[in-house]
């Protein structure tokens, strides 16, 4: 048994289907083309990219668009949109991070973001093959737990991650391996 955290990429672009996708991309969208002003006043620069390598005080837009579409995740009601377990369940984040990847003045389906959402801790029980065994907090003692498989997946990665001191035992066809 280990104490994990995960991570989820969820990547939002001009392809945007659901209303709370479709909302952070427009208001997030808007509010880089009112903050990059600062940072490009003659609008020599198109890209964000471009504007990056001119200014490293660009970088700020990140935390500066993330204000602007904070609000939104309330629509969430704590649970990461794209990760489910394998009966469908949502899983819950405790922190969602926004990060804005690319985009453009001139071009609004160059526009494009990521929101990082940080579960909290988690039990990882055991793993069968690309699938995860896990179950909600932190408890370290032996009594049942309520648990849920996640399938390892693209934009998912585990980012905390404590050893229990006992040896994990994988039971596979009767045998037991250390």
């Amino acid at each position: 048994m280990a104490l994990i955290k995960l991570a989820y990429k969820q990547i939002i672009d001009a392809s945007a289907q659901g209303e709370f996708e479709k909302r952070v991309f427009h208001a997030s969208y808007q509010e880089f083309l009112l903050k990059m002003q600062t940072y490009n006043p003659d609008r020599k620069f198109k890209t964000f990219t471009e504007l990056k390598a001119h200014d490293g005080r660009a970088n700020s837009l990140h935390y500066k668009l993330s204000f602007a579409v904070g609000h939104f995740f309330e629509m969430l009601n704590g649970r990461i949109p794209e990760l489910k377990d394998n009966l469908g369940n949502q899983l819950k984040f405790e922190i969602p991070q926004f990060e804005l990847m690319e985009s453009d003045i001139d071009d609004r389906s160059a526009h494009k973001l990521a929101i990082i959402y940080t579960t909290g801790t988690l039990n990882l029980l055991n793993q069968l093959a690309e699938f995860m065994i896990l179950a909600d907090g932190d408890a370290t003692d032996k009594a049942a737990q309520d648990t849920f498989i996640v399938k390892m997946q693209s934009n998912l990665s585990i980012i905390s991650y404590q050893a229990d001191e006992e040896p994990a035992i994988l039971a596979l066809n009767g045998r037991q391996y250390n």
